[in-house]
């Protein structure tokens, strides 16, 4: 199989750049003839033919017969071959891997989620971070040569052009993306997990033909996902969406950014972790009592769960949170006049416990006429996001589709 003109970065040569196209509009449109092809890309029939006839000897495309028509001569009906190569993705959160993988055509070849791990800035933790993800792939019902290209998921702020990171792993001269390239003999893009799950909610989730989008994720920390006409938002050095500093509250709590006064102080996992810690202290009473006084860890899921079996304490401080969150929503509202919100993330599984108090902050803080425009979703793909997210991200760099 040619896998070259799939790694090449040559934009001067104008057959592997049509190649390319050809795959985005299968990816796009799903299967298709040789005359919706020229139609849609504004070329002769015989130049179609002659590429896709390439990509057929590639391995990249089928043949799937002729299309059933009323009458006249039936044309043959293309699509890709979904066993021509094969994407990861490693979204990692804050004590756990998910780690995915898809096929050419996006779909799910494996999944394996909550695989235990614990970060630390070390050389020896960033060992384990690829020995992990290397077990995974030889897991998988696939030839390793098949794998095109895998996608991490970082929190923070990452360059992925230059493949830089500047939240962890950050030890070395060489970029992140590089050093994972040399471990795990395989293309790797690092990317922004907001990002990244706002790519896996667009292509394959909770959105349904729109193009300008919020994904906000409510996770351990917050972070937020744009699109911006159909195409993911990166700012100049891809630090775009750091939601979680604005500076919107008085307060002497210290954010992980080094600042205080930051809307992930009191709107994100870690500050439901701390506000209910100091309700305790104080004097509340919660289901979770006994795990606080015996200094067990308190996870997200812990703090989810207690809500869902109707904890007051832990409903009041989400409800509490849900209005910070709206109001820092509708601000973003208000100067984007997206389409859709899709709240995801951790947080975003307690469904109308936080989404309730988030509009009803919504429509108290925007303005009228942008609050209508806007829709208001919860994710789709749920924590999967991040892993399928990477997935398909991977693919689409690979394939030149997305502009930094």
């Amino acid at each position: 199989m040619n896998t070259k003109f799939l790694l090449s970065s040559d934009n001067n040569n104008r057959s592997e750049l049509l190649k390319k196209k050809i795959i985005h509009y299968y990816i796009a449109n799903g299967d298709a003839t040789i005359a919706d092809l020229g139609r849609e890309m504004d070329l002769s029939i015989p130049t179609v033919t002659k590429l896709v006839a390439e990509l057929q000897d590639d391995g990249y495309i089928l043949d799937f017969g002729k299309q059933e028509t009323s009458g006249g001569r039936k044309p043959n009906i293309y699509g890709l071959n979904p066993a021509s190569g094969y994407f990861v993705g490693v979204d990692m959160l804050k004590d756990k891997l998910n780690i995915a993988a898809i096929d050419f055509k996006g779909d799910k070849v494996q999944l394996e989620e909550n695989i235990p791990y614990q970060f630390e800035n070390t050389p020896a933790s960033l060992e384990q971070f690829c020995q992990m993800i290397d077990d995974f792939i030889v897991s998988l019902p696939v030839e390793r040569k098949k794998i095109l290209a895998i996608g991490v998921n970082i929190t923070g702020r990452v360059n992925p052009t230059s493949g830089y990171s500047y939240s962890i792993f950050y030890f070395e001269e060489k970029p992140l993306a590089q050093i994972l390239e040399e471990r795990l003999q395989a293309k790797v893009f690092i990317e922004n997990d907001s990002r990244a799950m706002t790519y896996g909610e667009y292509m394959k989730g909770a959105v349904q033909g729109e193009k300008n989008i919020l994904f906000v994720n409510m996770a351990w920390g917050l972070g937020l996902g744009i699109i911006i006409d159909g195409n993911l938002y990166y700012g100049k050095s891809g630090f775009s969406g750091e939601f979680g500093h604005f500076c919107m509250f008085e307060n002497e709590v210290l954010c992980h950014c080094g600042k205080k006064g930051c809307l992930e102080t009191e709107a994100s996992g870690s500050a439901f972790h701390r506000i209910l810690m100091e309700r305790h202290r104080e004097g509340s009473n919660t289901i979770l009592a006994r795990k606080l006084d015996n200094g067990e860890e308190i996870s997200l899921d812990d703090l989810l769960e207690a809500v869902r079996k109707e904890d007051v304490l832990c409903i009041e401080i989400l409800e509490t949170m849900g209005l910070n969150l709206g109001k820092g929503i509708a601000g973003l509202m208000n100067i984007f006049n997206p389409e859709l919100v899709i709240l995801g993330g951790t947080l975003s599984l307690a469904g109308e416990y936080i989404s309730l108090p988030i509009k009803s902050a919504i429509r108290k803080y925007s303005l009228n006429l942008v609050n209508q425009d806007t829709e208001i979703r919860i994710s789709k793909l749920g924590e999967r996001a991040g892993a399928f997210g990477a997935c398909l991200l991977s693919r689409s760099k690979l394939l030149g589709m997305i502009h930094y």
